[in-house]
């Protein structure tokens, strides 16, 4: 018996350990700055009001909870500012550079997946490798390949292509750039997996019954790594929609994305109350692809069992 009740603590515990995780990491620090979004700036420390006093008791908590209010969201959906705007283009830009990181990534990933079985391993490592630098690093460094003086227009006008430099740093050119470089191995990784796992007896029964290579790979290739392809398109849309460091190194004055007016907003402004506001609409945003992808994930275990 005591053995027995072991193992269903040891079972209670591996199951709620997750749970307490994300309560610890997720749902509290949301709490907070939701809590945040609901106050009103003032010049003190800290900078919002109300604050809870539980020493008033019931009193006390009531007074807190009449004194929030939803008046940072109407602000930032008020379409004079500049935040519906911003969150727009976000997911514009976002939507584009995860497009172009699956074409860019596909073909790598399948080209992984084909190669020999001792040449993979090699091939993964090479994906994963840029991770071992510094991200802020490798963004400064496409500043100095595509600024005017820098190695791109340089070798172009080297080998006589251009007669003038390109302007490509500070434009939305750059920021796709910027973030199919630095993206590319979250796409590319979950497509290996998909793809690598792919039965090829599946695609030498359709070469026996005649089917050409093209029509194969869209019957029976693509549609069999769609799972690698929705993970890929999650994990690169939803970063890049909230990226900062990128459009604010390559981008221009007239790139704008919410990474860059959240950033303004609590720096420049000191508005931590419409910064959290921004940040929780941003959140919300991001939460719609995740539900309709699990929904989708949902539907195809049912009608596999």
């Amino acid at each position: 018996m005591a053995l027995a009740s072991e193992k269903g603590w040891g079972r209670t515990f591996v199951v709620a350990l997750p749970y307490l995780w994300l309560l610890a990491l997720f749902l509290a620090p949301f709490l907070i700055v939701f809590k945040i979004s609901l106050s009103q700036d003032v010049v003190a420390q800290p900078p919002y009001t109300p604050l809870l006093d539980l020493s008033a008791g019931w009193e006390g908590i009531r007074s807190f909870l009449s004194q929030l209010s939803f008046d940072n969201y109407f602000y930032v959906l008020d379409f004079s500012n500049e935040f519906l705007q911003a969150y727009g283009s976000s997911l514009v830009i976002a939507a584009i550079s995860t497009l172009l990181l699956l074409a860019a990534g596909y073909p790598i990933a399948y080209g992984m997946a084909r190669a020999p079985r001792a040449l993979q391993p090699t091939l993964l490592m090479l994906v994963i490798l840029p991770f071992w630098t510094s991200f802020l690093i490798r963004v400064y460094a496409w500043i100095g390949i595509l600024s005017p003086e820098g190695l791109l227009n340089q070798a172009l006008m080297g080998i006589g292509l251009i007669e003038d430099p390109l302007e490509i740093l500070n434009t939305d050119l750059a920021v796709y750039i910027g973030i199919v470089y630095s993206y590319l191995p979250f796409m590319v990784l979950p497509l290996y997996s998909a793809l690598e796992k792919m039965d090829m007896t599946l695609l030498e029964a359709a070469e026996d019954l005649g089917c050409p290579p093209w029509k194969a790979f869209w019957t029976i290739t693509f549609p069999l790594s769609l799972p690698g392809v929705a993970a890929g398109s999650l994990l690169c849309f939803i970063p890049a929609v909230g990226e900062f460091v990128i459009p604010d190194l390559l981008g221009g004055s007239d790139t704008l994305m919410i990474g860059k007016s959240l950033w303004t907003e609590f720096t420049v402004n000191r508005s931590w109350t419409v910064s959290s506001a921004v940040a929780v609409l941003l959140l919300l945003v991001l939460v719609v692809p995740i539900v309709i992808y699990q929904n989708i994930q949902q539907r195809e275990l049912e009608a596999g069992k």
